[in-house]
């Protein structure tokens, strides 16, 4: 039940003055549907009014004036009215367009005194300013704010209707219980959750919109507050339930020693952290973070044959069939080999061969399945599941994935993850997961050789590229999304296939956005088999697609991506046994930002490192273009400016479970208002990571 005192700013927008059938729509896209969200609407700028005479007039800037009305010129056809204002140095034009002009004479009369103020423009011959922002009689002059906030605005919705809104959520806002421990907020020199909205809302300097001003500080740490203890709520939830003691095995341990590569450091220290969580009886929730190609599926592997031992099931789940294709190869031979049963479940199994399938998964006679959303359909019955398995989770909804884990009783849950995200970060997206990282390489793996050159040498490089596919070699090709539309840059990289094709010969395929999965599949299926000898694609690769034979990797307009991007699709190569390349074709010049991307892509291949690079290269906003991979979409918080502040909530929101787990503290009652304030409650499962 929402608390009462919240009552006010979970009010429809409707509900503030002005805020009617044509303007709601507006405000609800530009904020949201309820009073919080107008609150919760940051200004971008501030706009200084500085009071100054005509002379002293400057191109650009928002100024104010105090001036006489001297004469207006009436539009002939569809010209704007003008006004012409003076003061005791100079003349100024006023324009204004629309076909109010004789309310305009009626309202400033000739020889009134008016205060002006708005963008001044230097036309070469004199001075305008088209629809000043406010033109007032001069007692009326303290209206008009020296310093003023500038909110986003839309269509139909300028900035200053926007604040007066804003203004009004404002003063709806109640004083809320303190939720911030007192040394904490003492120590930050927090104000008032109060205080700190008013601070944002009435800017006193352009320092009061900083990120790291202490009022916006207090901000972002409440909503990350209210993640994080969400977050560690959810976890310690999960810790209660009851799951499976699974043993570690003998069979496991045979499993390995018959790999023909010994396990990584790292890899040996995520199947003792799995291995750790099995033995307790709870509910484990890991995650298994390393790069492309270090190893994660032949971990899962192991712990997959530990729950077959202890008489368990396993689903392992990729979000495409090649993905889950891919797996089933990986896995299949040697669990088979020492008694355990797998099987591939997708989309295209049907009839009978599909009903067999499904019966001896309802009767314990398989112990592992490997599919895609096909394992968590409502006829998939398990005899025993004891361990779901998710490949790139982000790439599942929630009800997707709880779906599969609803399959058994206390499942346990590991994910795996090739996208690598910064150590900064890593609490706001895997908050509520136990983190396994992989962060060796397997020995025996050959570097890409990474190389820059400018678009003007992309002959040079189909040429190599020809040579390269004589030899046997396979290739990607990367064509970059340039422009807002999707059949732009389809036509673009049609235009790019066949000319690969003149060039190379046939063997050139195509994989876009706008094909259907099935036809994606295809290709990428021909391409793996060898039928292919360039795959040209608009879209990302697959992540884990593994095409050992690809050896050469050209991305076009490589500035254009983001490093994380860039390093994901490098990691497509250099799978097998063969040298491998990757050449970043560029658009010169380069800035600097694309400059310093492309040098550390050639410096190292640890993606730990290259994530951690591009949050510092990017800065806040969407960094890392984390959003396609679960990452919060803050109101307040930003990933980068406010990293200290990241690791403290999580700190904090460990320590408030750990005493408070209920939260019937005085503390404890006023966090149950920040969780709703923020919608970040435990139990909701749109939020919810795994």
């Amino acid at each position: 039940m929402r608390p009462e005192i919240l009552f006010p700013l979970y009010a429809p927008i409707t509900s503030l003055k002005g805020v009617g059938p044509r303007v709601a729509p507006l405000l609800d896209k530009l904020a949201g549907p309820i009073v919080r969200d107008v609150l919760f609407l940051k200004p971008h700028s501030v706009v200084r009014r500085t009071p100054a005479t005509i002379s002293a007039a400057i191109d650009g800037e928002v100024m104010t004036f105090q001036v006489t009305i001297e004469s207006f010129q009436a539009p002939r056809g569809p010209q704007p009215w003008r006004v012409r204002v003076f003061d005791e140095t100079g003349f100024m034009t006023l324009v204004f367009f629309g076909s109010f002009g004789s309310q305009l004479e009626q309202r400033h009369p000739v020889n009134a005194r008016r205060v002006i103020s708005g963008k001044v423009e230097d036309q070469g011959y004199g001075w305008q300013m088209v629809h000043p922002d406010y033109m007032l009689a001069p007692e009326k002059a303290s209206e008009i704010p020296e310093l003023e906030p500038v909110y986003p605005a839309t269509a139909g919705l300028p900035a200053r209707t926007v604040r007066r809104f804003v203004q009004e959520a404002l003063q709806r806002a109640p004083e809320l219980p303190e939720w911030q421990d007192a040394a904490w907020a003492a120590r930050e020199r927090f104000p008032t959750w109060r205080e700190a909205l008013g601070r944002l809302h009435d800017p006193e300097s352009d320092a009061d919109i900083s990120l790291q001003a202490p009022h916006y500080r207090r901000l972002a740490y409440d909503e990350l507050l209210a993640q994080q203890l969400a977050m560690a709520q959810r976890k310690a939830e999960r810790r209660r339930e009851a799951a499976a003691k699974i043993p570690a095995s003998t069979v496991a341990e045979a499993i390995r020693a018959d790999l023909p590569f010994a396990f990584t450091g790292a890899q040996t220290r995520a199947l003792g952290e799995i291995r750790h969580d099995f033995a307790l009886g709870e509910r484990m929730s890991r995650l298994i973070q390393g790069d492309v190609g270090s190893g994660k599926t032949v971990v899962a592997m192991c712990a997959m044959a530990d729950v077959a031992a202890a008489g368990g099931q396993t689903a392992l789940m990729a979000p495409t069939e090649i993905l889950a294709r891919q797996h089933f190869e990986t896995i299949s031979g040697p669990l088979t080999a020492h008694g355990i049963a797998v099987v591939l479940l997708t989309g295209r199994d049907k009839g009978a061969a599909r009903a067999e399938k499904l019966r001896a998964l309802a009767s314990g006679a398989i112990q592992v399945a490997v599919g895609t959303h096909a394992l968590f359909q409502d006829e998939v019955a398990f005899h025993r599941l004891e361990l779901a398995v998710i490949d790139e989770q982000h790439r599942f909804g929630v009800a997707e994935r709880q779906r599969l884990q609803a399959k058994g009783q206390g499942t346990h849950f590991l994910a795996m993850s090739a996208t690598p995200i910064p150590r900064t970060l890593e609490l706001t997206v895997y908050g509520d997961l136990d983190v396994s990282k992989i962060d060796e390489k397997p020995p025996g793996r050959t570097p890409v050789a990474t190389r820059a050159a400018p678009m003007g040498r992309i002959g040079e490089v189909e040429a190599r590229l020809r040579e390269a596919v004589a030899g046997g070699a396979q290739a990607f090709w990367i064509c970059p999304l340039v422009s807002e539309s999707e059949l732009v840059d389809l036509k673009a990289a049609e235009t790019r296939a066949e000319e690969l094709k003149a060039t190379i010969g046939p063997s050139v395929g195509l994989i876009h956005g706008k094909m259907a999965p099935a036809a994606k599949d295809a290709v990428m299926a021909d391409f793996a088999d060898g039928r292919l000898s360039v795959l040209v694609a608009t879209t990302v690769v697959e992540v884990g697609v593994n095409v050992p034979n690809a050896t050469i990797m050209v991305i076009e307009q490589a500035e254009r991506f983001g490093l994380a991007q860039l390093h994901q699709l490098r990691g497509r190569v250099g799978r097998g046994r063969r040298e491998s390349a990757c050449v970043l074709l560029y658009d010169p010049p380069l800035s600097e930002t694309a400059q310093k991307r492309l040098d550390i892509l050639r410096r190292t291949d640890d993606g730990f490192l290259i994530a951690e690079t591009d949050l510092e290269l990017r800065g806040g906003g969407d960094a890392l273009g984390l959003r396609q991979s679960g990452f919060p979409d803050y109101v307040f918080a930003d990933p980068f400016a406010h990293r200290d502040l990241i690791a403290a909530a999580g700190d904090d929101a460990r320590l408030i479970v750990g005493r408070d787990p209920a939260l019937t503290s005085e503390r404890g009652k006023a966090l149950r208002i920040l969780e709703e304030l923020f919608d970040w409650k435990a139990g909701l499962g749109l939020r919810d990571a795994g």
